[in-house]
């Protein structure tokens, strides 16, 4: 039956359980994040399409959009 601890059997344990688990702690930092700066903490779930590119969108509208807080935002 060959070793027991293959590299593909690592691969397929991170696909399986690890990236599931990864995604949804990064979903609900998200969550956290939008909440915190005043948009709707349900723009997180963007995190969630495939590929990054929910999450790409979000970053980039967190980047570049004015924040809800009352506070201007610190400059470089």
């Amino acid at each position: 039956m060959g070793d027991l601890l293959q590299p593909w059997h690592l691969i397929l344990l991170f696909c399986v359980f690890m990236y599931p688990i990864l995604k949804v702690a990064g979903t609900i930092a998200l969550w956290l994040i939008c909440k915190r700066v005043g948009f709707n903490p349900a723009l997180s779930l963007l995190n969630l399409v495939p590929f990054g590119i929910g999450t790409v969108g979000l970053l980039l509208a967190l980047a570049f959009s004015d924040w809800k807080t009352g506070r201007a935002p610190e400059t470089w």
